[in-house]
């Protein structure tokens, strides 16, 4: 979860897995993966900061949590996978791992989707 202003001042905590892009234009628009729209006082990169500062501290609480290299790697490995189907993001099953194109998925656990500043002003997670 991530804190974000809208425009009117209020502050609001949104899940920020549920981002799909952050839109400069010139207001940022966050658009939700189920289609709502946000607009937030934040700047994109802003925004992506907030998020990967998130994933940070998930990450380091569960590495706390580990109690060997083995279960770190284990944890690793299931947050890599897509829940749907059981295979790392970008892969198709059955081909062991090998990618079939890009994915912008929010429900991936192992990164953001595309890099901040791919696109005009767009950022998609």
């Amino acid at each position: 979860m991530i804190e974000v202003t809208r425009l009117n001042g209020n502050i609001m905590t949104i899940n920020s897995d549920l981002i799909k892009i952050a839109e400069a234009s010139p207001d940022t628009m966050l658009t939700l993966i189920h289609g709502e729209k946000l607009i937030v006082r934040e700047s994109c990169a802003e925004v992506v900061e907030k998020v990967l500062a998130y994933r940070a501290r998930l990450l380091a609480a569960v590495a706390d949590r580990a109690r060997s290299p083995q279960d770190m790697h284990r944890i690793v490995a299931m947050a890599s996978l897509n829940p749907e189907t059981g295979v790392p993001p970008g892969s198709t099953p059955g081909t062991n791992g090998a990618t079939s194109g890009s994915t912008l998925g929010a429900t991936s656990g192992s990164a953001p989707g595309t890099m901040p500043g791919s696109g005009l002003g767009t950022n998609k997670f």
